[in-house]
């Protein structure tokens, strides 16, 4: 059984808590034991947000060791940044390119920072970059762009494909299953 640690970093209302929970229930149901934490303390009102979800066969705690991210999944282009410390040299990243501003560079009191997103991600193994917000509206709704990132994610660890299927259409209102599932086949198959 592989272990995996995972820091999933995002914005509030990205999905960042739902995809996290998912990813625990996915774990569970292959066996896993499974331990999360979760930081959203003004995530509501568009602060950032933090869970870190640890996969092995007997995890003793909920929160990553330092350098110790075996991926790095963050919804928002920039918000990785605020976790170097958990980067190694075998760390993985998964990247929304799609920027949210915060107030201070939405005022114009500062600039958005591209040149340290560039330099942060020549730190990482492995990056896949994409447009989650792209696809999900391609797809028909930009509310499932992170189900888009979770289905890249999905694609990486060692759980089939037809459990991811099974939990994420318990997760979300009935309503958006389909949706949701296409958004995820996309990430998926990215």
């Amino acid at each position: 059984m592989k272990d995996y640690d995972i820091l999933m970093v995002g914005v509030g209302g990205q999905g960042t808590v739902l995809s996290s929970d998912i990813v625990c229930e996915v774990a569970l149901a292959g066996g896993s034991d499974v331990k999360k934490s979760e930081i959203h303390g003004m995530a509501q009102r568009g602060g950032s947000v933090v869970s870190h979800v640890r996969i092995g066969k007997r995890v003793s705690s909920p929160v990553l060791p330092l350098k110790g991210a075996d991926i790095i999944l963050s919804f928002e282009d920039m918000e990785f940044l605020r976790y170097p410390e958990y980067v190694n040299d075998e760390t993985v990243l998964i990247l929304n390119r799609y920027k949210i501003y915060p107030p201070s560079v939405a005022s114009g009191d500062e600039n958005y920072p591209e040149s340290q997103v560039a330099d942060l991600k020549d730190r990482f193994s492995t990056v896949f970059e994409m447009d989650a917000m792209e696809m999900a509206q391609k797809i028909g709704n930009p509310k499932v762009a992170g189900m888009v990132l979770l289905g890249k994610l999905a694609s990486l660890l060692h759980y089939e494909q037809e459990v991811w299927k099974e939990v994420v259409s318990k997760k979300v209102p009935p309503k958006t299953v389909e949706l949701n599932l296409k958004a995820f086949d996309a990430g998926f198959g990215s």
